[in-house]
């Protein structure tokens, strides 16, 4: 065998696809030689088979001989020539597919042949005419993943009725009646709300963090509830040590147990925030990685699972709501044996009493809703009856039938109290009610009709109700004290001076604003009940 012209250079012995050292050399029936592996794969992605060369075209895809004399030229030829390769491919650079040991970096991608090609393979589709009309592009990598998997076409199209990308030939099949766009007019789209999604993002963080720290505001206010109700009912037990010492005990850990309650509610919502506050946090940083691919594909394939933001709860309405200690110390002190005297009672009404007037609310009369023939001060702390109605204009909100006038403030929700002045009054009606009550004509006050309200006569207290519920005279009633808890359902009712409970509605539902109610009552020719019901401060006895 003739030992290799070392006069030959490297091109004798390169194919003219790959531009290397010939790799198992086969011969095309034109003449023509090429590596086995280049020239198979270039027959698979064409129409027809040609040769790359000379473009003669093959009715039938031909079968190629071995070249047994270039297959030993090329191996001598390849020990005794070493081209010393440099690693030039960085990270974010497409490879050359055609490169054999270190690969160099792509500059160009073909659309038809569907690969990359580093500067010195790219040569063929510069000087061959067939690859001179293929399609080249940017350096793109994984251009498998850009092609149909059905009909081997690039992935170039956008079908918005089913959020995929597709083929030309998908047009024309699947997608026939569905409407298409360029990949790049959608990924105009798509980025657009990506940045609606990253502006919404980072708000629904700052939300959940402003709800932290609601909750925590909760708790810290918990906490003061808590210290408050704590040493008020030490008061209590101290005075009356020797026979309610276990009694005591039971009522600190009841409200130590609701405390604990409120903190484990608060611990677990804390929690569940920061973890939302995590993902969000994950996933402004996936959508802000995406925003910056130019990619269009990678882009619209990533972008499917990114559009929606992970699933979270819906905080508006989540809050942890202190737990209401009014009543404890009175249902506490009601399990003591009968020994317990009329001192405890007092002692227990007092310290109740003391709890919700630090719920007090400063209220005005409205004059919009007060009867005709009601007079009102202009402070709107003041109400009595006058002897003439007068002349108003119509208002829905005015009451016609009953001599009955509301505040301006309205209550939705947490806990309010309020005291009147009665002294000197031998007919009146205090108490709250709905917004929708009906102002014109006759109604039952109860309730049911949006009524919570105490009437007092001559001759009796009463919680007006179905069946009314008759309480106890009280001597020298001068001014009473309402409360109420919107959550709980309860509004309670107290004798301020002798620092006594008397009445507490409880299990009522509130779904609608409520409204504070006074009713002077009516007064006769000779002056009898003319005195004003007066709205007045809490004066907090220590």
């Amino acid at each position: 065998m003739a030992s290799a012209n070392t006069s030959w250079s490297e091109e004798d012995f390169s194919c003219s696809i790959c531009l290397d050292v010939f790799s198992s050399p086969v011969t095309t029936p034109c003449g023509h030689n090429f590596c086995r592996t280049c020239i198979t794969k270039f027959w698979d992605e064409q129409v027809k088979y040609k040769c790359p060369v000379c473009n003669q075209i093959f009715d039938t895809k031909p079968d190629p001989r071995v070249n047994t004399l270039l297959s030993q030229l090329a191996a001598q030829f390849g020990t005794t020539v070493r081209v010393k390769e440099q690693p030039c491919v960085e990270p974010a650079e497409v490879p050359c597919d055609f490169c054999t040991g270190t690969q160099q970096k792509a500059v160009k991608s073909c659309l038809e042949c569907f690969m990359s090609f580093c500067q010195t393979h790219l040569e063929p589709h510069q000087r061959v005419a067939v690859l001179k009309g293929h399609r080249l592009v940017e350096p793109m990598d994984r251009l498998e993943d850009r092609m149909c998997k059905k009909h081997n076409r690039l992935l170039e199209l956008f079908c918005p009725t089913e959020q995929v990308c597709v083929c030309q030939f998908c047009t024309e099949i699947d997608h026939k009646s569905h409407p298409v766009v360029p990949l790049k007019e959608e990924y105009e789209v798509k980025t657009a709300q990506m940045g609606k999604i990253e502006a919404e993002v980072p708000q629904m963080i700052q939300e959940r963090k402003e709800k932290i720290k609601e909750i925590k505001d909760r708790v810290e206010l918990s906490n003061k509830d808590a210290d408050r109700e704590i040493a008020i009912g030490g008061q209590v037990f101290t005075a009356l040590i020797g026979c309610v010492e276990k009694c005591r005990d039971e009522f600190n850990q009841t409200v130590q147990e609701e405390l604990k309650s409120t903190e484990k509610q608060a611990e677990d919502l804390i929690k569940e925030l920061e973890q939302e506050i995590e993902d969000l946090t994950n996933r402004c940083s996936e959508v802000k990685q995406l925003s910056h691919t130019k990619d269009h594909l990678h882009f619209l394939q990533t972008f499917r699972s990114l559009k929606d933001p992970p699933p979270t709860r819906d905080w508006t309405t989540v809050e942890v709501r202190p737990p209401s200690y009014v009543g404890t110390l009175r249902r506490s002190l009601d399990q003591l044996e009968e020994t317990l005297n009329m001192e405890m009672k007092k002692l227990c009404d007092d310290a109740e009493l003391k709890r919700v007037q630090q719920y007090e609310e400063d209220v005005t009369l409205d004059p919009d809703t007060a009867a005709s023939n009601l007079i009102l001060s202009e402070d709107g702390k003041q109400v009595h009856h006058g002897c003439v109605g007068k002349v108003l204009p119509d208002n829905p909100k005015r009451f016609t039938k009953y001599i009955f006038v509301l505040t301006r403030q309205s209550f939705s929700s947490g806990r309010f109290y309020f005291e009147v002045q009665v002294k000197d009054k031998t007919v009146w009606w205090l108490g709250v009610v709905r917004e929708s009550i009906y102002r014109k004509g006759k109604t039952t006050w109860t309730p049911e009709t949006g009524y919570w309200t105490l009437h007092y006569y001559k001759d009796g207290l009463v919680f007006r109700d179905n069946p009314d519920v008759r309480l106890p005279l009280r001597a020298e009633l001068q001014k009473v004290g309402v409360f109420v808890d919107y959550e709980e359902g309860v509004v309670s009712f107290y004798d301020v001076e002798a620092r006594v409970h008397i009445y507490s509605a409880t299990g009522c539902t509130f779904s609608e604003p409520l409204y504070p109610i006074l009713s002077p009552g009516p007064h006769d020719y000779k002056g009898n009940n003319s005195a004003p019901l007066i709205i007045s401060p809490v004066n907090q006895k220590d």
